[in-house]
């Protein structure tokens, strides 16, 4: 079959995703088959690897995907006329996962642990995926510290140190360690908020 042909008779591309993302939170990527996420979307095996190359790649791609996402759905709760307090809550909420086994999280969780063997250009894409929180953090809090509404910090610093906590606490609720689920690490996160950035 020429490219052309492949494309008339490929389902949409976020239709593959969503079934890729689907079935890597249920099964892990180890769980994922090409054959089986073709007969998911209607597509050979064959043609998936057409598109995606390796497992891997699908991966990556399906990770990008989904924080395509959710950087829309960021950049619209950062940018509300709202308090930076209560927007950078909104960051956390949405950082945060929603509980084992975590859709996004699952991703995320497998793409770290494959990040040893990664190619550079895996890497710097993955790297850009976590620039754009950190980025949108810093913005907000360096807002915050402008406008009188957080303590004098350096953002930057301030964004690394809050991205290594919520990461830590993130794949506690994602993995379903005993204790951290999502309510207390949202309790905990608001009381290292109070405590180290409000006035």
């Amino acid at each position: 079959m020429t490219p052309a042909a492949r494309r008339r008779h490929a389902p949409p591309r976020e239709e593959v995703l969503a079934a890729a993302m689907e079935t890597i939170a249920e099964r892990g990527l180890d769980g994922l088959t090409m054959a089986g996420l073709g007969r998911q979307v209607g597509m050979s095996s064959g043609h998936l690897l057409y598109y995606f190359h390796t497992k891997d790649e699908l991966l990556l791609r399906t990770l990008e995907w989904s924080e395509g996402r959710l950087g829309a759905e960021r950049g619209a709760l950062l940018s509300r006329q709202a308090p930076v307090r209560e927007r950078l809550m909104a960051y956390v909420d949405l950082y945060v996962p929603d509980g084992p086994r975590d859709p996004h999280w699952t991703l995320w969780l497998e793409v770290w642990n494959r990040s040893q063997n990664a190619d550079e250009d895996a890497r710097a894409r993955q790297a850009a995926i976590e620039g754009a929180w950190h980025r949108d953090l810093v913005a907000l809090l360096a807002e915050g510290v402008s406008r009188g509404e957080l303590r004098p910090l350096d953002p930057d610093r301030q964004a690394a140190r809050l991205r290594a906590l919520l990461d830590g606490f993130s794949v506690h609720v994602a993995v379903g360690i005993p204790g951290t689920g999502r309510a207390q690490v949202l309790d905990h996160v608001g009381e290292f908020l109070a405590e180290s950035l409000l006035p």
